[in-house]
């Protein structure tokens, strides 16, 4: 059996398999068609059996080969196109994912390590109108050689494989990263005017981001989604992320189990007002241990209109198992995901760990796995400070083409760039250039970061070589038949149905329509096609014989997916933490913060908020003490709690109790009559939050906020307030944290 991982970026549009005078091919059919076909092919039960019952997860191309006869080989034919990831730096990623390497066991009880890499080549040919600079992989691999003169094209050959690990490769080319073109030809068989006859354009954006304070109105939108198993867990966490929010975003606030309910009927500004109200129904929320409909809850997210300027991103904190919905779920998502960005927070454990990790890698956004309370808090304004960095908006494509000539966007710009992340726009020309010698068309990104605007411009040839894999045409098909999946959904219009079958049927690109059939036959009665698959009675023929082949989503517990470098440290940090529960508890460390527990004296309110509630039986607390007992947690909480929307603090017992003073202590510290209660508390709570920093980092959104606000009040003198602080606190805190 072949088993092959596909992911939202990859078209498998040839497949087949020679084993002396037999041929196996796999082809695609109407999905009506090809379920008849289905349900006549003997053995396909098993391969839905298998399904559920793989060590593996995500979405797989599948096809049974049957039993090889002894002293026999067989040989395997698989045509991909595959859009690749960028890094910051500009290379395009490239992994083969280990488990299509020689199995191990195998190896080892037929070949030496040397003999495999004999008979094993990896060869690599890159092919790029901007020019090939270089290369890296994590194994040894001969000289680059150019192929043209003008190193458009080069060859390389791998020495070694790397055991027992993914092959990574890194290709840089030459030009701006920024923004770059490449246009292919259409097909000459092809009808002009269709988009496998006119010339396709794939264009990648890239922006370059500076660091620049976001200003008001381009702060986002920040939806929290919360597993009703996981609130009495994660009331801090909705705490600090509340009050770490900037002024003027919006936000809200959605619980989800059998049903999802939501804070607001829509987001709202965030303002004193608001954050009061939500900060109060926070602890109101009763848990809820029925089902887990995601998918409703995010059918419904999605189907409210953006804000304009306020990038939408979504906070997924997961504790339950999504039913059989993932592949709905990963649908709605992978539809918009030029629309939002999801951070995943699902805790160790958790069935739907893959799941997080899929949503988070298809919207650019991060996936981190919760093993304690703390981790959850820490974790989440984390990634909410990386969700306020810049990023590119506003952003548009000019074309500039021959007269003549047209241009129809297939999949149009995003409506926003996050920093470090690229994005892929496909456009079909069109028409009869007037000049045939005016053989260049050009392309200007615009868009804005904060109050900044950029722009760039790229000329690219309108007559580029032949090339008759048609990979861009793929890909661009690819997305032409996702969204006339969509629209064909909801007008189920005949003639857009028709079009993506032909369409799909003529490239070999998969899409809702169609559905994969392989047959096995003699290699003398094997066809050529050169658009559409036989006739279904063609398959009657006694040398023709159905065999089991399909995408397949697999509902196993271990991903196997083309990953990025982060989703591939994720997963490696995943089992060394898991491997890390494993292990006894640290007793010496439980015991400090027990008794640490027992000096202090938490209100009725906070023990019950403390204590560890009786379903959550999933967790490993032991995993991550030291960062729980290296801090006063419910002296920070109360802390936290008190901080206004725009970063102050109001004077008050309850602030003074909780940084260890009286109101007396603290007002007759106050340097001077001028300075205001509140920029003196202001001050105070600033700098015994900061001495907590080396203990507790992700106090670091509060602090800026609270500096912001300082900074404004022109008439306070800093440094002589954060010197009385430092007195009355026993700390010493520098006059740089005024610049955080």
């Amino acid at each position: 059996m072949f088993i092959f991982p596909v992911d939202s970026d990859t078209v498998v549009h040839t497949f087949y398999a020679t084993m002396g005078d037999t041929r196996i091919e796999a082809m695609l059919w109407e999905k009506e068609e090809a379920q008849q076909l289905c349900r006549a092919t003997p053995g396909m039960e098993n391969l839905r059996y298998l399904q559920d019952q793989w060590n593996l997860w995500g979405l797989f191309f599948v096809c049974f080969l049957g039993t090889l006869p002894p002293d026999r080989e067989v040989v395997i034919s698989l045509c991909y196109v595959q859009e690749l990831p960028l890094q910051p730096d500009g290379a395009a990623q490239f992994c083969w994912p280990h488990e299509l390497f020689p199995r191990d066991d195998y190896i080892r009880r037929i070949l030496c390590k040397e003999e495999v890499f004999e008979n094993l080549h990896f060869s690599i040919r890159l092919k790029s109108a901007h020019g090939v600079s270089h290369i890296a992989t994590n194994t040894s691999y001969t000289p680059l050689q150019y192929t043209a003169p003008d190193q458009t094209s080069a060859e390389v050959s791998l020495k070694s494989l790397p055991w027992r690990q993914d092959l990574e490769l890194l290709v840089y080319y030459k030009g701006s990263h920024a923004l770059s073109a490449v246009a292919e030809r259409g097909d000459p068989k092809a009808p002009p005017g269709s988009l496998l006859g006119d010339p396709v354009v794939m264009v990648t954006l890239m922006p370059s981001i500076p660091e620049v304070v976001p200003s008001p109105g381009q702060l986002g939108e920040f939806l929290f989604l919360m597993d009703c198993s996981l609130f009495q867990d994660a009331q801090n966490t909705l705490l600090f992320l509340l009050k770490s929010l900037p002024l003027g975003c919006y936000f809200n606030i959605y619980r989800f189990g059998a049903t999802s309910k939501a804070f607001y009927p829509q987001s709202v500004e965030y303002t004193q007002e608001s954050m009061d109200n939500a900060v109060g129904r926070i602890s109101s929320i009763c848990p809820d241990l029925g089902g887990c409909d995601l998918l409703g809850l995010l059918r419904s997210i999605y189907s409210t209109p953006l804000l304009h300027g306020h990038p939408r991103q979504l906070f997924i904190f997961i504790q339950r198992k999504i039913s059989s919905e993932e592949e709905a779920v990963m649908a709605e998502v992978y539809r918009y995901r030029d629309h939002h960005r999801c951070f995943c927070f699902p805790t160790n454990g958790c069935d739907s760990f893959n799941l997080s990790q899929a949503m988070a890698l298809e919207t650019k956004g991060e996936c981190v796995c919760i093993h304690s309370r703390m981790d959850m808090a820490s974790e989440a304004v984390k990634c909410l400070q990386r969700a306020l960095q810049p990023l590119a908006s506003g952003i548009s494509l000019h074309w500039d083409l021959p007269p003549g000539l047209e241009v129809s966007v297939i999949r149009k710009a995003p409506e926003m760039i996050f920093q470090g992340h690229q994005s892929s726009i496909y456009a079909q020309i069109h028409g009869q250039a007037q000049d045939p010698e005016m053989g260049e068309g050009a392309v200007t990104l615009q868009y804005h970061v904060g109050s900044q605007s950029f722009d760039y411009t790229l000329r690219f040839s309108l007559s580029p070589s032949p090339d008759d894999r048609l990979p861009v045409h793929r890909m661009a098909m690819m997305h032409l038949l996702w969204k006339l999946a969509w629209e064909g959904t909801s007008r189920a219009e005949k003639d857009i149905r028709h079009s993506a079958v032909k369409s799909s049927l003529r490239l070999g690109v998969p899409s809702t329509f169609t559905s994969n059939v392989a047959v096995r036959m003699k290699q003398r009665d094997a066809w050529h096609r050169d658009s559409l698959p036989p006739e279904s009675s063609m398959l009657s023929s006694p040398s023709c014989n159905l065999v089991p082949c399909q995408l397949l989503w697999s509902h196993g517990c271990r991903p196997v997916r083309f990953k990025s470098t982060k989703f591939w440290m994720v997963q490696k940090c995943q089992f060394f933490l898991e491997m890390l529960g494993r292990k006894g508890p640290d007793t010496e460390a439980l015991t400090q913060f027990s008794a640490s527990c027992k000096e202090q004296e938490a209100s009725p309110e906070e023990q019950v908020m403390e204590e560890p509630p009786a379903f959550n039986i999933s967790w490993d607390w032991t995993v991550s003490p030291l960062s729980t007992r290296l801090c006063d947690f419910s002296g920070l909480r109360v802390v936290v709690a008190l901080q206004k929307a725009n970063g102050s603090w109001p004077l008050t017992t309850a602030l003074a109790s909780a940084l260890g003073l009286s109101k007396a202590d603290i007002e007759g510290q106050r340097p001077s009559e001028d300075v205001p209660p509140t920029a003196w508390a202001t001050v105070l709570a600033l700098a015994w939050l900061h001495q907590y920093k080396w203990k507790v980092s992700w106090s670091e959104l509060l602090e800026a906020k609270a500096c912001r606000w300082l900074r404004d009040q022109a008439e306070v003198q800093l440094d002589e307030c954060l010197e009385s602080a430092n007195s009355l606190l026993g700390c010493f805190v520098e006059p740089t944290v005024f610049r955080i």
